[in-house]
């Protein structure tokens, strides 16, 4: 029994350190389990799939806006570096929602996992973005960073196949969340109006300034950040 306390509930500004630091021992142990064959693959196909969400349910259905031809190649473009990035990426188990709402706090072997059935075999970074780059809780950037750090660290004391420098580790971290955040801008908007679930509205201007500040902090990936921007509820 995981009991019914989540991270969402338990966390503050207090009990950051310690909760992340047992999700982040959880996620290294089950990711030096990794096998390949075992989970299906998280491949090109699905990254586009995900992807193409954003500009059917968040963008036409959503917010009722048709992108010109010259957006339409932009988003295309930027598409296809995301993806590349994210195959180029040390490939492991992947929860695929490794966030506070999913993950519960328990008296041993903290914390407890559910909503499991969607895991893959995939990028390095991905549980690490769900979990720092989280829907339903934000942080200051410069704590995101110090326990992406701690991540790579333990990863590496452990030899999971991490790239040598933390800042690299980092920059997949953001390009992988930035895909997750695409994906969740379209399946929030998909749970309303097809779905007719609106409590999920409220979390998409969090993750849209997810989205806008890493798609700003890159320069390939600007004309992203200007459709993103424009988006923005004025």
């Amino acid at each position: 029994d995981l009991g019914t306390k989540t991270f969402l509930a338990e966390l503050n500004n207090e009990t950051a350190e310690c909760l992340y630091r047992d999700a982040t021992h959880a996620l290294v142990l089950m990711q030096v389990a990794s096998k390949a064959n075992v989970l299906p693959d998280y491949d090109e196909k699905l990254l586009q799939r995900e992807l193409a969400l954003f500009p059917e349910w968040y963008l036409r259905q959503h917010l009722k806006i048709e992108l010109n031809p010259q957006q339409n190649e932009q988003l295309k473009k930027s598409f296809a570096l995301i993806i590349e990035n994210n195959l180029a990426q040390a490939k492991v188990y992947v929860h695929r929602d490794y966030h506070s709402r999913n993950l519960m706090v328990t008296e041993q072997n903290n914390p407890g996992a559910i909503d499991f059935q969607d895991a893959v075999y995939g990028p390095i970074t991905y549980d690490t973005s769900s979990l720092w780059r989280d829907a339903y809780i934000a942080w200051p950037e410069e704590r995101v960073i110090d326990w992406v750090i701690k991540f790579w660290e333990e990863g590496r004391k452990v030899g999971l196949p991490m790239p040598d420098d933390c800042g690299h580790f980092y920059r997949d971290f953001e390009w992988m969340g930035l895909q997750r955040h695409l994906k969740v801008l379209g399946i929030f908007a998909r749970l309303f109006h097809r779905d007719g679930k609106d409590g999920y509205l409220k979390k998409i201007p969090l993750v849209l300034e997810y989205a806008i500040a890493t798609a700003n902090r890159y320069i390939e990936l600007k004309p992203l950040a200007r459709i993103l921007e424009s988006t923005r509820v004025k």
